[in-house]
């Protein structure tokens, strides 16, 4: 059977390609195809004492599946969608499910079974609402001699059971409405009686977000009008709310993030101030996160007005979206089609609804333009601001809504690239408003690609235009993972620091994949220098209270960290603590950022890590410090930490970086331990 099965899934492939026209027949797409996940089997058996059990295997990427038994019969080779019955004596077997797709290639789970013909006994429920799907309970059922279990709800006018499941797994159902409900979990086995499990049970509607509003990324001063926002400096509100504000106003955070709830709302007002407003003349766009319950509808539409020169206009935010984190941009041009006489002297702005909205919560409401200078030698291209796109031999390009907010990446605007088929490669250029400093030689940029192995060429030139371009510079970077965001590294290490390049090109694959038949689409983001502390030179180290640093080959060059060197930090035994010190060779400042991302690995999960900056004053008498501590989440593997330093002044520079393990808050100090840690960097 399973030469035959290898028949087919060739003669499939053939017909596949065979469908395609004569110049597109190409399967590399096979080449990068995903080998089988979420890989299950379903189980219904028969309650009638004859151990008929009717397994249905499915998992994503998956054509076809063999099922194992378990109790030494041969074996069952089916189709996705397909199922099949097989007879049981009484007993627990271990079933293996093997799922195959398209090219061959197989993942195997095994799967319990419990066989008996006694009534199920011990039955063991547990009810839940979900955390973060509004209106979801999630159901867990264990029992002695059963295999299975069915949910029934308690809804009127709906077919019970609504869902089932295999004992001792999570099954998840949604309600249509919050409210109390007589559920009822029956617990099967293979005897003809079953156990029941009945309760009264709340489903509960989640109202608020659980999650802090995405994090708003750094701006000058210059660049922005902030009027609600953690990261700016907000701008000074005379009335908030004002007194005819129709709904409620509340002040209120979640994780740690101020966020405003807004309740009842008609529309909320806010006065900046009567005398001269404030001048948002030259700001390009407005940004505002907001959040509102699943089952909200409300148009939601900010106001301004100028009382002072006379006029105003209205925005849409656009189609409302429930249950989670919107962010939302509009062109600063929309608000030309009123009367309003000018945006020099917006003294009032309105967050209004369409009708009453219940529950609106609001964060980093702010207006800006395009950076007018680089943030500290970091120049971040967002593609949240405008700038002159073009390209060339087969490419498109052009900035988009992001069409997958996960992973690494939650802009809002991304860069689309598209190569059409026929071109072994396509090129696109961005020409910058302001010269892209790359002082610093390392280049990121996040990248969506549908494939792995992706090459991408990141190339800067000067102002003249090509062919007579006098200075330029590229690197090739290649993708290692598909269909989700990734960081690229372009190391631009020997470019002459006094060239400031004024346009940015990109080209997919560079003519080194692939014979040009295939089109596809990437996605590009965030293009930054960063400041980084380069830990490659064993200089300006030192530590204290039973603490070692060294700089030392990376001894585990695997996961988010593959660089050559990492320092070595050791807390020796009879130390709660212990702490290192790295003297930066040049001063380092907050005004590109308020973040620094480290990378550590730890034996432990649950270490604290404090980092610490310092000026160059001599410890006690330091003038300026700051601290924040991280704690990891992983054992004995890489990760990164973050370390929010917001509210640090831009007008200090710190010469040491100072890095104590555990601070005293774990452990009585008997125990030594390593930890390495890399690329320690802001954004």
């Amino acid at each position: 059977m399973k030469k035959i099965k290898n028949i087919y899934k060739f003669f499939f492939l053939l017909l596949v390609v065979a469908a395609c026209e004569e110049d597109l027949r190409d399967t590399s797409f096979a080449d990068n195809m995903a080998p089988p996940s979420e890989i299950t089997a379903s189980y219904d058996i028969t309650q009638d004492n004859s151990g008929a059990v009717t397994i249905t295997p499915t998992a994503q990427g998956a054509v076809s599946f063999e099922i194992f038994f378990g109790d030494n019969s041969e074996s069952a080779e089916l189709n996705q969608g397909e199922n099949v019955t097989h007879i049981y004596e009484e007993g627990t077997y271990q079933v293996k499910i093997v799922a195959s797709n398209l090219v061959g290639d197989a993942i195997e789970v095994v799967q319990q079974l419990v066989v008996s013909f006694q009534a199920p006994q011990n039955l063991v429920v547990v009810l839940e609402n979900d955390v973060s799907v509004s209106k979801q309970v999630n159901i867990t059922a264990n029992a002695d001699f059963a295999a299975i279990y069915e949910f029934n709800s308690g809804e009127t006018g709906v077919s019970q059971p609504v869902i089932s499941g295999n004992i001792g797994e999570t099954i998840s159902y949604v309600y249509a409405n919050p409210g109390t409900y007589s559920v009822v979990v029956t617990a099967k086995g293979g005897a003809i009686a079953t156990t029941d499990f009945a309760v009264d049970f709340e489903v509960t509607e989640i109202l608020a977000p659980t999650e802090a509003a995405p994090v708003a990324p750094a701006r000058n001063d210059i660049d922005v009008v902030s009027i609600f926002s953690d990261v700016y400096t907000d701008v000074t509100l005379n009335e908030l709310p004002t007194s005819w504000s129709s709904g409620n106003f509340e002040a209120t955070s979640v994780d740690s993030d101020n966020i405003w709830k807004l309740t009842n709302l008609d529309f909320l007002g806010i006065v900046t101030n009567y005398d001269t407003g404030i001048d948002l003349s030259g700001m390009e766009m407005m940004h505002i996160d907001y959040w509102v319950p699943e089952g909200t509808t409300n148009e939601l539409l900010v106001k301004i007005v100028n009382t002072v020169d006379g006029g105003e206009d209205i925005e849409s935010l656009g189609a409302t979206v429930s249950g989670s984190w919107q962010s939302i941009d509009i062109d600063m041009t929309g608000f030309d089609g009123g009367n309003l006489a000018n945006k020099e002297k917006i003294t009032q702005i309105l967050i209004d609804s369409d009708g009453v909205a219940g529950n609106v919560y609001v964060d980093n409401f702010y207006f800006y333009k395009a950076p007018s200078t680089p943030f500290n030698g970091v120049t971040p291209l967002t593609f949240e601001d405008n700038f002159t796109l073009s390209s060339f031999d087969g490419g498109a390009i052009q900035a988009i809504n992001n069409p997958d907010i996960s992973g690494i990446n939650t802009s809002s605007r991304v860069l689309e690239m598209v190569k059409n088929a026929g071109q072994s490669w396509a090129g696109s250029k961005i020409t910058l408003s302001e010269n892209f400093d790359v002082s610093n030689p390392i280049v990121k940029a996040k990248v969506w690609s549908p494939r792995s192995g992706l090459n991408l060429l990141l190339k800067f030139e000067d102002a003249t235009p090509w062919p007579n371009t006098v200075a330029s510079a590229e690197v090739t970077a290649t993708t290692t993972v598909a269909n989700q965001w990734e960081e690229l590294t372009f190391d631009f290490t020997g470019i002459s620091g006094a060239i400031d390049f004024n346009n940015l090109v990109l080209i997919m694959d560079n003519g080194t994949q692939g014979d040009g038949s295939a089109d596809y689409t990437i996605y590009v983001d965030d293009i930054t220098t960063s400041p980084e502390l380069n830990l490659e030179p064993n200089v300006g180290l030192s530590s204290f209270d039973g603490g070692e640093i060294t700089i030392i080959d990376n001894p585990d060059a695997s996961g988010t960290n593959t660089s050559s060197k990492v320092a070595k930090m050791v807390k020796n035994a009879g130390q709660p603590w212990a702490g290192s010190k790295i003297t930066v060779n040049s001063p380092f400042s907050f005004i590109g950022g308020t973040g620094v991302k480290v990378k550590i690995w730890s034996p432990r999960a649950g270490l604290n890590l404090l980092l610490k900056f310092e000026d160059a004053t001599p410890w006690p008498n330091t003038v300026a410090s700051a601290e924040v501590t991280a704690t990891t989440t992983t054992a004995n593997q890489w990760e990164e930490l973050t370390f929010s330093f917001s509210g640090i002044s831009t007008s200090v520079d710190f010469n040491n970086l100072v890095l104590i393990m555990d601070n005293g808050t774990q452990g009585n100090g008997s125990d030594d331990y390593t930890i390495y840690i890399d690329d320690i960097t802001q954004f």
